[in-house]
């Protein structure tokens, strides 16, 4: 049996309790380490998660010379600075969305993998979840024709007053914390980039948007809206539309057996759903095959350049109140 990857995970956000379970049933990971900003907590969190190792900083989880992978649960405006860092360390890293704030940072991030010969993926789960291999097979097919249009939207209740989210200098906001979902599954759809945006955003009491839509244009005139939102009720959808018809779903981003997938071509209509999968092991499995057989990432950085790209030029858009050219 081939030798175990050991991770390290960066922090002891609340995110850990999906990806931990996960990692722990991939059969060639190994969950060796985690870091926390205080010793105390650190090893308070390694023994509530049976955590073999545990240090009081960043920096010294990145020293662990046995770690080979760095997971990077980190809030939004740390992630491509410990992505960066872990790079220099030699370590392969599975970073959160959004996985930087800036294409610039991007760069630095895609610079860094490659000087340091490392394996860096931005951690969307749909894009290993069988829902979605089925919505791509049915474009692939010609089922609904030629794509015209797409819409999607993630929302959510945001109740904490003193959520990191709501603070413009962590990189909060709708729309980097969810829109980049409908974005991500845009670009993944169109294979490119907008060429041109146009966004309206309502600001919250401490500046960062809290409601957020962008209208987008594509090559060959395929229009998208999303929409982002913290608060109202949850509710996340994805259509896309066709000169032969549509693929409706409920539940894009994180599918459970209750969402519906709809592929509606001419007059035939199929319903799909989905026993539960874990797609947190989907993006293990993902990054453990890349560094292993020496596959490409399902998310590659240039991807992820776009979709950064795309949240800035919205941004802009939205304040200047003038469309954006990419």
């Amino acid at each position: 049996m081939a030798e175990k990857m050991k991770w390290g995970i960066l922090s002891t956000a609340r995110i850990n309790q999906g990806f931990i379970p996960a990692l722990r049933c991939h059969p060639l990971s190994e969950l060796h380490a985690v870091g926390s900003r205080s010793l105390e907590r650190a090893e308070e969190y390694a023994a509530e998660w049976e955590i073999p190792r545990y240090y009081g900083s960043y920096d010294e989880l990145l020293a662990d010379p046995e770690i080979q992978v760095i997971y990077n649960p980190l809030p939004n405006y740390l992630h491509a600075e410990w992505t960066i860092r872990a790079c220099q360390a030699g370590k392969h890293v599975l970073c959160e969305k959004p996985i930087a704030l800036t294409p610039e940072e991007v760069d630095a991030i895609a610079a860094a993998a490659r000087d340091n010969g490392v394996i860096v993926t931005e951690a969307f789960k749909f894009r290993h979840h069988h829902q979605t291999e089925l919505v791509l097979q049915a474009i692939q097919q010609g089922r609904i024709g030629h794509i015209e249009g797409m819409r999607g939207a993630f929302l959510f209740a945001l109740q904490d007053p003193i959520n990191h989210r709501w603070l413009p200098e962590t990189g909060g906001g709708s729309l980097f914390d969810v829109g980049c979902y409908p974005i991500s599954y845009a670009r993944m759809i169109t294979g490119e980039p907008p060429e041109e945006v146009f966004g309206f955003q309502r600001l919250s009491s401490s500046g960062v948007d809290d409601l957020f839509i962008g209208e987008l244009r594509y090559p060959g005139d395929i229009l998208v809206q999303i929409t982002a939102g913290f608060t109202v009720p949850k509710f996340t959808s994805f259509d896309i539309f066709g000169s032969r018809g549509r693929i409706s779903m409920d539940g894009p981003y994180n599918p459970r057996p209750h969402n519906r997938l709809v592929i509606t071509s001419g007059d035939e209509e199929e319903v799909h759903t989905f026993p539960m999968f874990d797609s947190f092991l989907g993006e293990i499995e993902d990054i453990a095959l890349a560094i292993t057989e020496g596959r490409q990432p399902r998310m590659s950085l240039e991807e992820s350049r776009d979709n950064t790209a795309t949240m800035v030029a919205l941004l802009e858009s939205a304040r200047t109140g003038k469309p954006v050219r990419l």
